[in-house]
């Protein structure tokens, strides 16, 4: 056979197979062209989506996360002052276990520190007078940088029993769109959302709203004795469509509204994967939307599923602008984790748009930085500003944040180039004795517009970290991993068994496993970089 020959018989060959693949596609938009309120164009999304899920091979990563810069150290004489948003997610904990169990790259923009550290208790004790939280601090050496110390900062929320807590009204927002149709994604949710149920009284109501395509109450507000009526809502849920994300908020909103409880616990629980790829859809037209609704009354709780297209920029973005929390259910332990063991911390808040303002004195402070906490710094003057919006705290809840301090006489690598100014002059500090710095709080009331302000003097008496408590070594251990996961420039050690050793001796009782889980953890991320 001749060259021309072979030519025509390939291109034969070519022009019949994709004729074929053709006829597959359409044959295929035939037999489902009588279902209601398809376009073929979403028809076709979802024969890609089949070959897609039938062919792993072919598998990309496509998550999606909001880039991170981690703070700097400020010099204390130039900005002493320091002020952000409690956060109480712990998403990107266990997105980040996730990964690493998977033996994946773990990308460091899915590494909230904040949301490390805050995603394990901490034996704080509970608040003895009428403020909803205790405030706790030590002070002691941080392990990663020589002569540089960690001030930690710990808030424990009231434990308020659950027959004192009020009457819930929650509205369901459930993705039913085609990349819910995975294992780890609609069939856990719906096993995620019963253990929920589970721990809802006679007098708490459910409704539920899904969206594919386009939204819809799949179930009036019920009350949450009629489980079985509910159960049978959760069953029929099946995957298929795109994702009409901001129609869906909207009606959960709305049925929400109108089963509003005065003085009750409101809330939107939505799960999804937060692929949102029709209507409202972009992170800033969501974050408008959100803020919106949040002037309702009605609180967000976002629990993220899945892998592969999993969005962390939106569900974290929903989150914090929907006065609300946000979780990564990654298998049914860490639904039984957020929505049983914690469910109450999680679902009922205590506290709304609690702030954090530290004031550094320049006498022991030459430098510091916040470690974590990137996207929910404020700026000074919103602390004591009722119209800035923060976090919120649970019934229970547990909050800490770590900064790191270079003290006066300590010359550090890592200080900031320091200009000499003119015109400033310090404002002397010889009268405050032994005070490291001023630790103030703004809080609201759950139904509230006004804030109350607290506060509380931190001794600058630190002892070396082998007589630090079990709860300072081990929040400072996960900090340090999560510097480490970060590939941060602003530490020297990143020995991971210096990590792993101190964790040991911050695990205490661990009555739970989880912090014995972290230090698995720290021994897996070592396996994969042998």
């Amino acid at each position: 056979m001749n060259k021309i020959s072979l030519t025509i018989v390939v291109l034969a060959i070519l022009v019949s197979c994709q004729k074929k693949k053709e006829e597959a596609v359409y044959s295929s938009m035939d037999m489902i062209s009588e279902a209601p309120m398809v376009s073929k164009e979403m028809k076709i999304d979802e024969i890609a989506q089949d070959d897609h899920a039938n062919n792993p091979e072919i598998d990309t990563n496509d998550e999606e996360y909001a880039s991170l810069i981690e703070n700097p150290f400020e010099l204390t004489k130039s900005q002493p002052v320091s002020t952000f948003s409690i956060d109480v997610d712990n998403a990107s904990y266990s997105n980040i276990r996730r990964m690493i169990n998977e033996g994946q790259a773990v990308d460091k923009n899915a590494v909230r520190i904040e949301e490390m550290v805050n995603y394990f208790k901490y034996d704080y004790p509970q608040p003895q007078n009428n403020h909803p939280f205790s405030i706790n601090t030590e002070y002691s050496d941080s392990p990663w940088n020589p002569n540089h110390k960690l001030l930690k900062i710990g808030l424990q929320g009231k434990n308020v029993p659950m027959n004192n807590l009020p009457s819930s009204n929650i509205v369901f927002l459930i993705d039913t769109s085609g990349s819910m149709n995975e294992d780890n994604k609609l069939p856990l949710l719906k096993e995620s959302l019963k253990v929920l149920l589970n721990q809802l009284r006679p007098q708490d109501k459910v409704g539920i709203v899904a969206y594919a395509g386009s939204a819809g109450v799949v179930l009036p507000s019920t009350s949450a004795s009629d489980k079985n009526k509910i159960l049978e809502a959760f069953e029929k849920l099946e995957a298929g469509g795109s994702t009409a994300g901001g129609e869906g908020i909207e009606l959960a909103y709305k049925l929400a509204k109108e089963s509003f409880i005065k003085g009750g616990n409101n809330r939107v629980v939505l799960a999804t994967d937060g692929d949102f790829n029709v209507g409202t859809s972009s992170v800033a037209n969501l974050e408008t939307l959100i803020e919106e609704k949040r002037k309702t009354g009605i609180f967000l709780t976002c629990l993220g599923y899945g892998m592969g297209n999993y969005k962390d920029d939106k569900m974290e973005t929903l989150a914090n602008k929907g006065n609300g929390n946000y979780a990564y259910i990654d298998n049914l332990q860490e639904a039984n984790k957020f929505l049983g063991k914690e469910f109450a911390g999680n679902i009922y808040t205590i506290a709304k748009d609690v702030k954090v303002q530290i004031e550094f004195n320049p006498k022991f402070v030459k430098s510091y930085r916040l470690i974590g906490y990137e996207n929910r710094k404020l700026r000074n003057e919103d602390f004591v500003n009722d119209k800035i919006d923060a976090g919120e705290l649970g019934s229970g809840h547990t909050v800490t944040a770590l900064y790191e301090i270079i003290p006066v006489n300590v010359d550090s690598e890592f200080l900031p180039n320091e200009g000499k100014l003119k015109y400033s002059s310090n404002t002397s500090s010889k009268g405050f004795g032994d005070e490291l710095a001023t630790v103030k709080f703004r809080y609201k009331k759950p139904d509230g517009e006004k804030s109350t302000e607290i506060s509380q003097i931190v001794k600058n008496s630190s002892s070396g970290i082998s007589s630090a408590s079990p709860d300072f070594k081990f929040a400072t251990s996960v900090a340090w991993f999560g510097l480490v996961l970060r590939d941060s420039k602003l530490i020297k050690n990143k020995n991971l068994n210096a990590i792993e050793n101190l964790a040991g001796e911050g695990k205490n009782r661990d009555e739970e496993g989880y912090r014995s889980e972290f230090m698995k953890l720290i021994q897996s991320y070592k396996a994969t970089r042998k």
